[in-house]
């Protein structure tokens, strides 16, 4: 089990629903992703992609294929499971008294695709406007939204989505 994943920190109401937040995460890791994780070295870097936004694109370091980004910050997602919320041990640390300790988390699949998983937060997480009602795949552009923090998914490894979704971000 990821370490990003406990909860302890929670109330006995919430910890229920947090494990089973936690239990559908786990599961939809899948036999490949898994194998990755804990065979770091057997997969050789996913390969860039020609053209994807290209103005996000651009933004991110070289050998990331994976990333979160908002006006601030570029946060490199690996393959397995990136948890996100505002503890300090934390794949994606926010900084936000009204987003939860864990909130939610992108899992990253070692073929291909991503996806954004709620774990229980208390406000929501919300997928292009929209809460999220369970594990929601990803594509480039997509916004994620955790109380007021807004971040931008940004995928170099698939083919190029014609999607605006309103979002602009800031050079």
């Amino acid at each position: 089990m990821d370490h990003h994943l406990n909860s302890v920190h929670l109330d006995l109401p919430r910890r229920e629903e947090f494990r089973k937040a936690r239990a559908r995460l786990l599961d939809a890791c899948g036999d490949q992703t898994r194998y990755v994780v804990n065979n770091p070295n057997a997969v050789a870097a996913a390969s860039d992609s020609k053209t994807i936004i290209q103005n996000l694109e651009n933004r991110l370091p070289n050998g990331v294929s994976y990333a979160l980004m908002d006006k601030d910050a570029v946060y490199h997602l690996k393959i397995g499971i990136n948890s996100i919320g505002r503890l300090p041990d934390n794949d994606v640390v926010l900084e936000d008294a009204f987003v939860s300790r864990r909130h939610c988390a992108v899992l990253v699949h070692a073929g291909s695709g991503c996806e954004v998983h709620d774990v229980a937060s208390k406000n929501g997480t919300f997928l292009n406007g929209a809460k999220l009602p369970g594990p929601m795949p990803l594509k480039t552009g997509d916004e994620i939204r955790l109380c007021d923090r807004k971040l931008v998914f940004i995928c170099k490894t698939s083919a190029p989505q014609p999607t605006n979704h309103g979002v602009t971000i800031a050079k």
